[in-house]
């Protein structure tokens, strides 16, 4: 299999449709709720794809080129993951009209979207459960889910106990992707959509589908409307398994390890445990295909998770944009929104700028710039130099075809002198790429000062002379 090419040089973000922005009222629903107010696991806000489609230039001055939209298909919930039909658009979202019209936009502006594949279970109103409802054992469609007994309840209070649901709730019965029509109908649901200019899937929760067969026969699909498609799993976990089939994975063990060091959670030797894990697991077109998040629908906020603490936040996204894989923010962690888990997570979009962090958002803006700057954070490989845990510091390095950046961060709650060593570069200049300072590079070493929970991203820079 053949990554995307396109996906290395891509900056994700992630959008919740209904709260993202509202560009046309029109299709609100009646009980849409004000767009300040808290959000809940029933709450309409009106948010819309007319309303991405006029965020664009918004998207593109912060340096974002690929979107993620979490599912955009006829439900009955603002979340979408009970999908009553796969071929219909959500009418508070829009028209298969405005869709098609926005992928246009996104195209023409060189960048990306994918779409997210809610394929192991349905909602209740999905047409074959509706049709097991109404007919029971004589239902043509019976064998589409497992059903255990009749009456199946599926509206009662309680868990599901008849038929097999995602996590035992009634609302999402799972699918039984062993019937081979359920399977073609899955595929002709990601052909049909691939074919309006879909550049992609991301996959809700895959590993509820334990089957070769099914994801081969998926990812035979997809490349064979588009080689070029991203196909992202939300795997929770290392697992070298999933790779076989999907280019790349949600990268949360990444993102756990990260966030559990910043927060005293575990030490610094545990985190580089599970960076040296999940860099070496993977074959390398995979890990630099991976999709390297801090935040989602289904996680505090980043904000929230870090206590408000700036210089961790600051620290967490720098290693994110240097770390191997594909970076992805999740809408409005940019700006410094604050959420708790779902439902908190899922508030509307701050759209009033005065209550934006821009410090923030001007850092992550940087960092988006410089990744693109430089390939070698899109193709380098990767090394951890050194690891002190006696004073919680780190160096780490991407190189590729001579080219090299470090990373050197200081994790404690002190000032820390540290020793960047640069091996055969005897002579030249470290510069650092977010704040210019330039260090010099005597008999292969550089000496930095850095402040607490803060970090260094080092260019090298070679005097004139300097041959490799």
């Amino acid at each position: 299999m053949t990554i995307p090419s396109w996906i290395h040089n891509a900056v994700f973000y992630q959008i919740f449709p209904d709260r993202f922005f509202n560009g046309n009222k029109e299709n609100d629903p009646d009980n849409v709720k004000d767009w300040d107010s808290e959000p809940t696991f029933t709450s309409y806000f009106g948010g819309d794809l007319e309303g991405i489609n006029q965020k664009l230039d918004y998207l593109q001055d912060l340096g974002v080129n690929a979107l993620y939209l979490n599912p955009i298909f006829l439900s009955t919930s603002p979340h979408g993951y009970n999908t009553s039909d796969y071929f219909k658009i959500e009418p508070r979202l829009g028209s298969e009209q405005d869709f098609r019209g926005l992928v246009k936009q996104i195209h023409e502006r060189n960048m990306h979207i994918i779409l997210d594949g809610v394929f192991n279970h349905t909602g209740r109103g999905f047409f074959a459960f509706v049709d097991i409802l109404e007919n029971g054992e004589q239902s043509p469609y019976f064998d589409w889910y497992h059903i255990d007994h009749f009456p199946l309840h599926a509206y009662d209070e309680g868990k599901a106990d008849s038929y097999q649901a995602w996590f035992d709730m009634k609302s999402l019965p799972k699918l039984n992707t062993d019937n081979p029509k359920v399977c073609n109908h899955i595929l002709q649901v990601i052909e049909y959509w691939l074919r309006l200019g879909v550049d992609g899937w991301r996959l809700d929760v895959p590993n509820e589908i334990d089957s070769d067969h099914f994801w081969s026969r998926f990812q035979n699909a997809v490349k064979g409307v588009n080689p070029d498609a991203y196909i992202v799993g939300e795997i929770w976990h290392a697992e070298p398994r999933w790779v076989k089939f999907f280019d790349g994975l949600m990268d949360y063990p990444f993102r756990d390890a990260l966030l559990g060091l910043l927060n005293d959670e575990i030490g610094l030797a545990q985190f580089i445990h599970t960076l040296q894990e999940i860099t070496t697991i993977y074959t390398w077109e995979n890990v630099l295909a991976m999709y390297v998040l801090l935040g989602s629908h289904d996680t505090k906020r980043l904000y929230t998770k870090l206590n408000g603490d700036m210089d961790k936040i600051k620290l967490a996204f720098m290693l994110q944009f240097f770390f191997p894989g594909i970076p992805a923010i999740y809408y409005g962690d940019e700006i410094g929104m604050q959420g708790g888990k779902d439902p908190g997570c899922r508030a509307g979009f701050m759209w009033d700028e005065t209550q934006w962090n821009n410090d923030l958002r001007n850092w992550l803006k940087a960092l988006i710039r410089i990744r693109k700057e430089h390939a070698v954070l899109q193709y380098g490989s990767f090394e951890i130099l050194k690891n002190d845990p006696s004073n919680n510091t780190c160096i780490m390095k991407r190189q590729d075809e001579g080219r090299q950046i470090f990373l050197v961060m200081n994790f404690s709650r002190t000032k820390q002198n540290i020793d960047v060593e640069t091996d055969t570069i005897k002579e030249g200049i470290l510069e650092d790429l977010l704040s210019n300072v330039a260090h010099s590079i005597t008999e292969n070493r550089a000496r930095l000062e850095l402040a607490p929970m803060s970090g260094s991203l080092l260019n090298v820079n070679f005097n004139k002379e300097q041959e490799w």
